[in-house]
């Protein structure tokens, strides 16, 4: 059997008494999060509970132009406030360059691609995060209302750190 086979199995058995049928799209707490994929971090690490708050994710917590896409309609369609950008220390994309990565890829595949155009592999995390905050706060269609906030989530301690642009 599968894990997705796995995960099906163990849907069937939720569905059964399914309780979150209360919940709307709209986050109780007016929060979009922007997070990594990585594993270890999960809305348990935020003190989030399902319906809290939109969490995004993606390699690195980028603001990429689907994340842009997904945080104007969070804010202008479902009544987000307050945005909060995750990154973590010992991120994969810490340990790559854009052309290692491209590089190491083509390799394994055989074959060049047109996309991604950007794995945006970064080197400093508090760097990477006050890129991103950066470009939220600068995009037209984010209003200034908008709290925006940055973070390192360090995973040997468990602890958010925030970043302070400057």
């Amino acid at each position: 059997m599968s894990v997705i086979d796995e995960v099906l199995a163990a849907n069937e058995i939720y569905s059964r008494t399914h309780e979150l049928r209360r919940l709307t799209p709209r986050p109780e707490r007016k929060l979009a999060v922007l997070t990594c994929m990585d594993t270890r971090l999960s809305t348990r690490t935020l003190g989030l509970k399902e319906g809290d708050a939109h969490i995004i994710r993606n390699a690195g917590g980028i603001v990429t132009d689907d994340t842009l896409r997904s945080l104007v309609v969070s804010h202008h369609l479902l009544g987000t406030e307050e945005f909060m950008v995750v990154n973590h220390t010992d991120c994969g994309l810490m340990h790559t360059s854009e052309q290692d990565l491209r590089t190491r890829i083509q390799n394994r595949t055989g074959t060049a691609a047109v996309a991604p155009a950007f794995f945006y592999a970064f080197q400093n995390v508090e760097e990477n995060v006050r890129h991103q905050l950066q470009k939220l706060r600068t995009h037209p269609w984010i209003p200034r209302t908008v709290a925006i906030r940055g973070f390192v989530y360090d995973v040997s301690s468990g602890r958010l750190r925030e970043i302070k642009d400057f």
